[in-house]
């Protein structure tokens, strides 16, 4: 039961220090004059994806990379498909053309690539530098075309008042580093406890609460009626995730990776985004978030179902 309420509490801490830590970053990018455009595509996702990064931190340099890499992969499957999923059921959307162009393709290809570079059994540190390497480039891209056009993000998610974004960020930092701690030492305990694997532990009960500020994120968006906000923070959260975070967990600690056991949530992933893919309207409907649940609820019985040790 201490356990359970210690996982409890970082969840919780997670969330709380991420949707700060949301609002306060792109509420000072916007005091410091960085571009809305650039704040909604860089610091947006950046700031959604804190959450998973101070895990990614905290478990591999307590030798359990496998959380970190669970959560990563996991997180991913629950921004698209639970997430993103109940939203359009809530109120269909319309995915902005250059992010269907730009940031779609990449986030459908990165689940499809990290499954090729694990298929030695491994994520090693030169597999890493390859995943870094692509979010740099998609990094530069990304800020090159953001500064053509215009975004809504700092309106949405953003804090306007100076010295509250200050104690916004530091209280989410702080807040963070507490979550990262906590969830790695009560998902190693109860996956112990229960024969759970690691990277199961951190596909299902952290990727579920590091998630909290892409939920909090979309809910904002679609209640200011900026669903596409949205889907782009989504988007720019999980290619974070993908290349960002899992290529900081390879070169921290290298690990050997169970190729039966990841495939399940790096091909959920993908499958997810690719429900995504518009059609010339470039909306997606009711019928597309029934899917994308539906595919979430199956994804979570396969994986407990056939999991390590179950």
């Amino acid at each position: 039961m201490t356990t359970v309420l210690i996982l409890l509490a970082g969840v919780a801490a997670a969330g709380v220090g991420g949707e700060l830590f949301v609002r306060g970053a792109v509420g000072l990018a916007a005091w410091a004059r960085v571009p809305a455009t650039i704040v909604a595509v860089t610091v947006a996702a950046f700031a959604t994806s804190s959450p998973e990064l101070f895990v990614a931190i905290s478990a591999a340099s307590a030798g359990e990379p496998a959380v970190a890499f669970g959560d990563a992969v996991g997180s991913n499957v629950v921004n698209v498909a639970l997430i993103l999923g109940i939203a359009l059921l809530v109120r269909p959307t319309t995915i902005q053309r250059e992010s269907a162009r730009r940031d779609l393709p990449v986030a459908i290809g990165v689940p499809f690539a990290t499954l090729l570079l694990v298929a030695d059994g491994s994520l090693s540190r030169f597999d890493g530098a390859l995943l870094l390497s692509a979010f740099v480039v998609w990094l530069g891209v990304t800020v090159h075309h953001a500064r053509r056009a215009r975004a809504t993000a700092v309106e949405v998610l953003g804090e306007t008042r100076h010295g509250l974004a200050v104690a916004q960020v530091v209280g989410g930092l702080a807040l963070l580093v507490l979550a990262g701690r906590l969830v790695v030492v009560a998902a190693k305990a109860i996956g112990e406890h229960f024969g759970l694997d690691p990277f199961v532990v951190g596909a299902t009960l952290v990727a579920i609460g590091t998630s909290a500020p892409e939920l909090a994120t979309t809910l904002a968006a679609s209640l200011k009626g900026h669903e596409e906000v949205g889907v782009g923070a989504i988007l720019g959260s999980n290619i974070f995730n993908g290349l960002w975070i899992v290529s900081i967990t390879a070169l921290l600690r290298p690990f050997p990776v169970t190729v039966g056991e990841v495939a399940l949530g790096l091909g959920a992933g993908g499958l997810a985004t690719l429900l995504l893919v518009p059609g010339p309207s470039l909306e997606l409907r009711r019928p597309r978030g029934a899917a994308l649940v539906a595919l979430y609820l199956l994804y979570l019985v396969l994986l407990l179902t056939f999991r390590p040790g179950g």
